[in-house]
C-alpha cells in the first residue's frame, strides 16, 4: 500500500455478530461488550507502532488512558481537516483500553464500514470543528478481526500522511 492509495475498505467482509452497545454518551470511551482480549489489543498497538513516523503516548483529544497514534512531523498547515481527529492536534487515531479505536477514514469508506458492521460514526463528528470522518471502530475480538482492524488503521494512516507531504515509506 502506498501512502497516497488507501485500501479499498468497501471490500471488507461483514463483521460477525451484533453491533456492540456503546454508552450513548456524547463522547463514548468504552464498549460495554466485545472488547479486545489483551493479546489482540497488544498486537494491534504493536502494528500501529510499526507505521513509519507514528509516535504513541497519551491521547491529547481523548481520555489519557487512550493510546494516541500521532504524526508530529506533519506541520499543522499541511494536515487535511478530514484526516486528523482534530486539525490542531497531530493525532489521527487512538486505541482505547478496551481495544476499540477512534480513527478518521476516507469519506467514501465511511458508509461501507457502517453498513458492514465494523464501525459507527463518532458522535463528536456532528460538531463543525471536528471532521465528519471520525468513526468508532469496534474492538477486534480475534485474529481475523485484528486483520480487518489493521487494514482500516493502515488506511487511516495513509490518508493522514498523503496530505501531509510526509515520506512514510508505507507499501
Amino acid at each position: 500500500m502506498s501512502a497516497g492509495l488507501p485500501l479499498d475498505l468497501t471490500s471488507l467482509p461483514a463483521r460477525r455478530g451484533p453491533r456492540p452497545r456503546t454508552t450513548g454518551a456524547e463522547i463514548p470511551h468504552d464498549q460495554l461488550e466485545d472488547f479486545s482480549p489483551p493479546a489482540v489489543r497488544e498486537e494491534l498497538v504493536a502494528r500501529a507502532r510499526l507505521l513509519p513516523g507514528v509516535v504513541t503516548g497519551p491521547s491529547l483529544v481523548s481520555e489519557p488512558g487512550s493510546l494516541a497514534l500521532r504524526l508530529p512531523r506533519i506541520p499543522e498547515r499541511d494536515r487535511s481537516f478530514t484526516a486528523f481527529l482534530h486539525p490542531s492536534v497531530d493525532e489521527f487515531g487512538h486505541v482505547h483500553r478496551s481495544g476499540f479505536l477512534h480513527l478518521t477514514v476516507e469519506p467514501a469508506a465511511l458508509r461501507a464500514l457502517v453498513d458492514l458492521g465494523w464501525a459507527e460514526p463518532h458522535p463528536i463528528a456532528r460538531r463543525p470543528e471536528f471532521p465528519d470522518t471520525i468513526v468508532m471502530l469496534y474492538a477486534p475480538r480475534d485474529e481475523e478481526e485484528l486483520e480487518v482492524a489493521t487494514a482500516i488503521l493502515r488506511s487511516s494512516y495513509a490518508q493522514a500522511v498523503a496530505d501531509g507531504h510526509f515520506n512514510s515509506g508505507v507499501r
